[in-house]
């Protein structure tokens, strides 16, 4: 991983890199015995790999191994002592991580780059010492914030397009929108791949290229092509809000964990239930 000056957690907040797993107050321990029966799909989810109905096609597809054999049963209830292996990488229960990081431009998506390019987990350099991912994808000049977690079933539901969960982004146009033009995204803009809405759309009088919107879908590139549509650019796109969450103490290229309350605020977003950080 890259090593450079100022990352880390956010100014205020302690450096945890060098704290071992399930040290931080901000993880939840799966607290499953050595002898209790788990289902396959819950154990793969939450070992941070995939969300459980994506464990359910894995299985499908013959690629789930437990102790060297083939499991093809979804209801297959496994311990957390077996052996399981998930198209040919083995897995195992790690704590839950939550964490924001307030992504700079020129940085990555992905968990590494075959080009050598700066990657997101290279702004959190892997301090957490638990395999990470992030939720869903920033273009890669595209700042702001970013959740990385390895609890699959909340990254699953949060982009899933059935939650309709809130993103707000600051963006900053090539030339100023017309008021006109401004509305239209609040009415729908007509795009390839169907009509994309806008809500909450406001204009910085002090700096009238730049407006705010929040959308509720994750289409690709969804608001670069909704500028596009009116014949101009986004020079600067920031997302500023998601899912409750917003940057407020964490500076570019900083991170911080999730608050417990936070946690437990964005699953019962998604309808999943709220974990207990006491255990």
């Amino acid at each position: 991983m890259n090593k450079k000056s100022g990352r880390g957690p956010a100014k205020g907040k302690k450096d945890t890199k060098k704290k071992k797993s399930g040290t931080s107050p901000n993880r939840v321990d799966q607290n499953y015995s050595q002898d209790e029966e788990i289902r396959i799909n819950k154990f793969i989810a939450h070992a941070g790999l995939c969300s459980r109905r994506e464990a359910d096609q894995y299985i499908a597809d013959g690629l789930v191994k437990v102790n060297g054999k083939k499991v093809t049963e979804m209801g297959t209830k496994v311990r957390r002592q077996d052996v399981i292996e998930v198209n040919g990488q083995k897995i195992q229960l790690e704590p839950f991580v939550y964490l924001l990081l307030n992504k700079p431009r020129n940085t990555i998506t992905t968990t590494d780059d075959e080009k050598g390019r700066n990657t997101v987990l290279d702004e959190v350099e892997n301090a957490t010492g638990a395999r990470v991912y992030p939720v869903g994808r920033l273009d890669r000049n595209t700042t702001g914030l970013l959740i990385l977690t390895n609890d699959g079933d909340l990254a699953h539901r949060l982009m899933h397009p059935s939650y309709s969960v809130r993103k707000t982004y600051e963006v900053e146009t090539e030339r100023i929108l017309s008021d006109e033009e401004l509305s239209m995204f609040k009415t729908g803009i007509p795009l390839e791949d169907g009509d994309a809405k806008g809500h909450n759309v406001k204009r910085f009088m002090d700096a009238p290229k730049i407006f705010q919107l929040s959308v509720f879908e994750g289409r690709n590139r969804l608001i670069r092509r909704m500028v596009e549509h009116f014949g101009t650019e986004v020079t600067k796109l920031k997302r500023i809000e998601y899912a409750g969450l917003n940057l407020k103490g964490v500076k570019m290229g900083r991170w911080r964990y999730l608050r417990q309350k936070e946690v437990n605020n964005i699953r019962e977003l998604v309808k999943l239930e709220t974990l207990d950080f006491k255990k």
